[in-house]
């Protein structure tokens, strides 16, 4: 069964600070450069703030129009920030933080998976991994140094 959907695990070599959310704001600049709508879906109010910063300071003269979904779940922006409690439900790629696969994942074209380099996240990887799979889609794997 495919729906579409294409899904990419993306395994950092390393385990620096912030090295996800980093990464994310290079998928998500890729994205926005070519006209794709983004969701990025955090664990937390927190992780949502602390990437809304850095989409504006990640690096010199990038401009990404984004915005948080606080009160409601309705965005305009080509970059959305959210979490599960207010989530965007489709749109071109999924950027996803959060600890689980999420169960609307299919609504979107493509599904970007960041796993940083340390045993437990790449535990946390393997689990979201197989409820990919248990949704009939088939996750491809990069290795990024």
């Amino acid at each position: 069964m495919s729906t579409g959907t294409r899904v990419d695990f993306y395994i950092l070599a390393n385990d620096a600070p912030q090295g996800r959310l980093q990464f994310a704001c290079r998928l998500t600049e890729k994205a926005y450069a070519l006209d794709h709508r983004v969701y990025a879906h955090t664990t937390s109010p927190e992780e949502a703030a602390t990437l809304d910063e850095l989409l504006w300071t990640f690096r010199q003269g990038s401009f990404i129009p984004h915005s948080r979904l606080e009160n409601d779940t309705e965005s305009r922006a080509p970059v959305t920030i959210g979490m599960p409690e207010r989530c965007l439900q489709e749109g071109d790629l999924l950027i996803n933080l959060s600890a689980a696969a999420p169960d609307f994942a299919t609504n979107f074209s493509r599904v970007a998976e960041i796993v940083a380099g340390n045993e437990k996240a790449r535990q946390a990887g393997r689990d979201r991994y197989k409820q990919y799979r248990a949704m009939g889609l088939e996750p491809e794997t990069h290795k990024i140094d």
